[in-house]
């Protein structure tokens, strides 16, 4: 495995920033028009995208390498305008957001509680089921607006998850291979249980976009590996 070195990231994450600028933003004023049960799984969705990111700049910033303080910012920044564009996807469809949700709760202070790697892999939970997520409500709307802001994001996250890889490469490559294999198996135990909230707390959506509980579930979980190959190549 090649890795690309922060500066690249950087490079990469601001060359995004600026495309963003230049895009035209969504019709927004046209509106969206989903089921009910779709709009209550986003309205949960955008809590988790609307955190400010401070613990894990912070973390970033001790871990001593400026290139990956600043991709990190920029990550951060990304995960800011996926919230921002939630918002303004509920508001075309006249759906009021949600100021807090359990599961974004815990999942919060589990993190705060971490130090940057562990951290970086409850993380990475987080965005292997976005991916899934993102990727339903792309195909299974037939809302022009709504089809648009989660295909934006799932474009994202499908960067974002090579950029948490390469980090935790990093730090795995360090470990005794037998407690990198273990704390990875660890991650994915993490991994089906946050499969799982998900599965039962947005049953009615997953059925929505044709997708269901148990699909989900599953795709989630295959997603695992090529992450897990990811994260050991080169380093147990």
């Amino acid at each position: 495995m090649i890795t690309r070195g922060y500066e690249a990231w950087v490079r990469d994450f601001e060359v995004e920033r600026e495309r963003r600028a230049t895009a035209p933003e969504p019709a927004w004023e046209r509106g969206a028009r989903v089921h009910p049960a779709i709009w209550r799984s986003m309205r949960r969705f955008h809590v988790g995208e609307s955190g400010d990111g401070a613990n894990l700049i912070a973390k970033a910033d001790r871990a001593g390498d400026a290139a990956y303080a600043r991709a990190v910012r920029l990550f951060v920044a990304e995960e800011q305008n996926h919230a921002r564009l939630l918002g303004l996807l509920l508001g075309a469809g006249g759906v009021p957001p949600l100021t807090s949700h359990w599961s974004d709760t815990v999942f919060v202070r589990l993190r705060r509680l971490l130090g940057l790697r562990l951290e970086l892999l409850v993380l990475m939970v987080a965005e292997v089921v976005a991916l899934r997520y993102y990727r339903a409500l792309r195909d299974g709307t037939d809302d022009a607006l709504t089809t648009r802001v989660a295909g934006a994001i799932l474009a994202d996250e499908e960067r974002h998850v090579p950029f948490h890889c390469e980090r935790l490469r990093e730090a795995f490559a360090r470990m005794p291979r037998p407690v990198g294999r273990l704390a990875l198996l660890g991650w994915r135990a993490l991994l089906l249980s946050a499969a799982l909230v998900v599965a039962g707390d947005h049953g009615s959506a997953l059925r929505g976009f044709g997708v269901g509980r148990v699909r989900f579930v599953r795709d989630v979980m295959a997603s695992a590996g090529p992450v897990v190959r990811s994260i050991l190549d080169r380093a147990v």
